[in-house]
Parts: structure tokens; sequence; C-alpha cells
């Protein structure tokens, strides 16, 4: 791994694969992840965080006139 930033609080490491990795430099230097991980990736603008795009609508049908 490659260490990209290095704070008072975490270090950046990358991966061979391109995959992020945060380690927190308190003591015992616990590996981060889930929330903490991509706010500090994102804070250091190394991943953009992408949000679902909505479904299109569809226009409702048109009703047949009822034949007599």
């Amino acid at each position: 791994m490659q260490q990209v930033k290095q704070t008072a609080e975490y270090t950046v490491f990358q991966k061979k694969s391109g995959r992020y990795a945060v380690q927190a430099n308190a003591k015992g230097k616990k590996w981060l992840n889930g929330e903490d991980k991509v706010r500090i990736l994102v804070d250091e603008q190394l991943v953009k965080v992408m949000t679902p795009k909505a479904p299109p609508v569809e226009a409702p049908a048109e009703e047949a006139p009822a034949a007599s």
C-alpha cells in the first residue's frame, strides 16, 4: 500500500487495486470503515459520492373509449 496523506487524526493509503484504506492515528491504530471512511475520503477529494438517479416517471396510458 502506498501512503497518500497523513494528518494528526488519520492516515490514508491507496491499495494496488486503486481502493483506499483509512487508519486512525489514535491509540490502537484501528482501520476506519463505513461513513467515517467515506467522509474522510470526500473531504480529501479522493472520491466523489454518487447518488442514485430517480427512475423515469412514465406518463399514464390513455384509456381507450369503451366499445358499445
